[in-house]
């Protein structure tokens, strides 16, 4: 995983140099990358701040087997790489920092980093959002290697394997569904007696031979070596807890847009996803926002690939309205 740490930094409050840009990015995943690459050919001269982990939530994953264009699959740095690498190709900057502060009242938009202030002409967050974890002892290390977000990515590796699946909301009841088409078993573990589910899928997900249910449980430990074997459970009415061997552990608890900094500025919905129109606009003219930040529903790759790119052709076509009407 390519990450970036800031030790070493200097405080934001320290920080005097102001650099002009005509199209800032925040976030430097699929959507950030994707923006770059076309505001670089657009000859916008793009700046993208990467955040604390370049490439974002993909670099976590393992191997994409879905995205056109790699017909043997291709692993999630790799694929950042060439993102990167295509997008510096055409000018594109990439900068190994992140926004601490942002002012949206005004163009430019002020965008304060551990290092420098960008006054940005146009734009372009792509900051993303983070699963929720369980936060149990064996998450994150065996992340990749059995624990995984994802269903539609990191299904097909679970052919005729047991897998558990965490949550009882939509999307562990349709992402659990999707996986019986890989699994040999499906179990779907929830801390409560009912599941949270629209009516639809609860009756299709107990119609599915391949679906078990735990209920009243939490997963306590996940459990291996190099690979996910078993996990601890806790019944939280006994107490008592079991471990159950298995071969893979997907979690859906839910997401959590990374949009904290926006709040107050930028219309966001009841679950702190940015506001946008189908042209990428945000309710501030000239701020555009792409990928997972703004994207509730499909998350990903191709999908905030593609948002990317509209929103980088619609910051091109804002400066040009802005320069006419000089």
């Amino acid at each position: 995983m390519m990450d970036f740490n800031l030790t070493g930094l200097s405080n934001p409050s320290e920080s005097t140099e102001e650099i002009s840009v005509k199209v800032l990015i925040l976030g430097s995943g699929p959507a950030g990358l994707a923006a770059a690459l076309y505001a670089a050919r657009a000859d916008l001269e793009p700046v993208v701040l990467t955040g604390m982990e370049l490439g974002g939530q993909v670099s976590l994953t393992h191997i994409i087997e879905n995205y056109p264009g790699f017909p043997d699959g291709v692993g999630g740095n790799e694929l950042v790489e060439l993102f990167q690498k295509q997008a510096e190709k055409f000018g594109a900057r990439i900068e190994f920092d992140t926004a601490v502060e942002i002012e949206l009242s005004k163009r430019p938009f002020r965008v304060r980093t551990y290092n420098v202030t960008y006054l940005a002409e146009t734009l372009i967050i792509t900051t993303g959002a983070t699963p929720r974890h369980l936060d149990v002892p064996g998450e994150k290390a065996l992340t990749g290697r059995g624990v995984s977000y994802c269903a539609m990515c990191d299904g097909w590796f679970f052919k005729d394997k047991d897998i558990i699946v965490v949550g009882g909301g939509d999307s562990a009841v349709e992402e659990g569904l999707f996986l019986t088409r890989y699994a040999k078993s499906v179990t779907l573990v929830h801390r409560r007696d009912h599941l949270r589910a629209s009516q639809v899928l609860q009756t299709q997900a107990r119609a599915n031979p391949k679906m078990k249910f735990i209920w009243n449980s939490v997963v306590t430990e996940i459990i291996g070596k190099d690979s996910v074997e078993a996990i601890r459970l806790k019944d939280i009415i006994s107490e008592k807890e079991s471990v159950q061997p298995i071969n893979g552990v997907f979690i859906f608890i839910g997401h959590s847009p990374n949009t904290q900094l926006f709040e107050g500025q930028l219309e966001l919905d009841d679950k702190g996803y940015i506001k946008i129109d189908l042209q990428m606009k945000t309710n501030i003219p000239g701020v555009f926002a792409a990928g997972e930040a703004a994207d509730p529903h499909y998350r990903q790759v191709i999908t905030s690939a593609g948002m990317g790119a509209a929103a980088a052709i619609q910051a091109g076509h804002f400066l040009d309205e802005v320069s006419n009407e000089r």
